[in-house]
């Protein structure tokens, strides 16, 4: 019975004492805060302010459990371990507040009635300073250089021995352009420089969120080369993608960043001259060119590479960048074809004989009767492309204006490619008149 009526009493003075030490408390809009870390007893709370240069932030309210009441503020005094006085607020109400506040240990006494509560909180105000520039640039990479200053280190005192402790601030650093993070060192190298000018920024900053930024305007020194390119006639591919010889190809420079552009256009793959173990290319440039977007007409068969060298002058210093074509320019080998009926009636169906052709320079046809008699000749000894068909009408059906008579014919067929192959067909030719 005695020990139920102790345990009764105890409940009692706790229940009288739980809201002194529940609801009075040292409160801050602190940008961040941590616990101390003392050797022995109850933690205090440390408010961290993230403010400008040597500017004092720290702010600190205090709340009465009980209402009305007395707050006398102390600050810690490291050199004697006490704390000393530091404002006293009489005004009547249930909370004080202390502003514009240094690093340091604060305690307030709330005294309402007889009733006296202590607390103790802990003010530390941290900032940056960060300076950067650009200190070297090549055309391989450019260097930041960055410095920072800030607030000395973060200490308070472990009020159960007076020994000085750190608060860890664990600074970093990084670096963004774009949007995307570049490097994550104070002073880093960067590599493959941009080819046009861009911001980097530097940022650096703590587990608090406290932070500093400053920016560097690279000024790019360094040419991106590029380029597209596409035949001058819309009919000059066939079906597997090769172009007819000859072949005017436009070049459109989509380079950026550069003050020259040098064109070299390589010989034919199959006409390329290896030398030397090392697979050294020798007597392999073709033509070069300075224009800015030039043509060139590729007359013979041969699958060709194109390399474009940009080149950006600056202060004693010119960078370069190169840029060959992902696949050849693939000029088609000539090839001849010759078909052995016609029927020239004015259907508009198969009414010509028609040779069929690529890459082709000259022809030459001729049609014999079946006496041998030479009946008709069509040639072209400069040819220039061809229709959609790729193919010319080499005879109407027609001897002397007049309609040749139904029968077969002998047809005789040279040609020389572009490639410089030569072409000879002969056979028979059957020419039908009937709708």
């Amino acid at each position: 019975m005695k020990l139920i009526q102790n345990t009764q009493f105890l409940l009692l003075l706790l229940a009288l004492f739980l809201p002194i030490f529940t609801e009075a408390q040292i409160s801050s809009d602190a940008d961040a805060s941590v616990s101390t870390e003392y050797s022995s007893g109850a933690q205090d709370q440390i408010y961290i302010f993230c403010v400008a240069p040597d500017e004092k932030s720290g702010e600190l309210t205090a709340t009465s459990s009980t209402g009305t009441a007395t707050f006398e503020w102390l600050k810690y005094n490291p050199g004697n371990g006490s704390f000393d006085g530091f404002q006293t607020d009489n005004s009547g109400g249930s909370t004080s507040t202390i502003m514009n506040l240094a690093d340091g240990g604060y305690r307030v006494n709330i005294t309402s009635g007889a009733v006296t509560e202590t607390y103790t909180a802990w003010v530390m105000n941290s900032w940056y300073t960060a300076t950067a520039e650009i200190s070297e640039s090549t055309c391989d990479y450019f260097q930041l250089t960055a410095s920072i200053d800030e607030e000395a280190e973060l200490n308070y005192y472990d009020l159960s021995n007076g020994a000085e402790k750190p608060v860890v601030k664990d600074v970093k650093a990084k670096w963004t352009v774009d949007g995307g993070q570049v490097a994550a060192v104070l002073s880093p190298q960067i590599f493959s420089p941009p080819s046009e000018n861009k911001d980097y920024t530097l940022t650096v900053y703590d587990r608090f969120g406290c932070q500093v930024e400053v920016t560097v305007n690279y000024q790019s020194i360094v040419p991106e080369a590029s380029f597209t390119y596409v035949a001058n006639t819309d009919d000059s591919r066939d079906t597997e993608g090769a172009y007819e010889a000859p072949a005017e190809i436009a070049f459109t420079n989509t380079s950026m960043n550069a003050d020259q552009y040098e064109w070299f256009l390589y010989r034919s793959q199959e006409e390329l001259v290896v030398e030397g173990e090392n697979g050294t290319v020798e007597d392999s440039i073709m033509q070069t060119a300075i224009d800015q977007n030039p043509t060139y007409v590729y007359e013979s068969s041969g699958n060709y590479n194109v390399k474009l060298v940009t080149t950006k002058n600056g202060d004693g210093i010119a960078c370069r960048d190169t840029f060959y074509i992902e696949e050849y320019i693939e000029v088609s080998t000539s090839w001849l074809t010759v078909p052995n009926v016609f029927t020239p009636n004015g259907d508009q169906i198969n009414d010509d004989f028609i040779v069929g052709y690529e890459s082709v320079r000259s022809i030459n046809v001729q049609i014999f009767n079946r006496w041998g008699k030479k009946v008709h000749t069509w040639e072209n000894n400069n040819i220039q492309g061809f229709n959609d068909t790729r193919s010319e009408s080499a005879w109407d059906g027609k001897i002397g204006g007049r309609y040749a008579s139904p029968g077969v014919y002998y047809y005789v067929v040279e040609a020389v490619g572009r490639d410089d192959q030569e072409h000879f067909a002969h056979g028979f030719v059957h020419l039908f008149r009937g709708k």
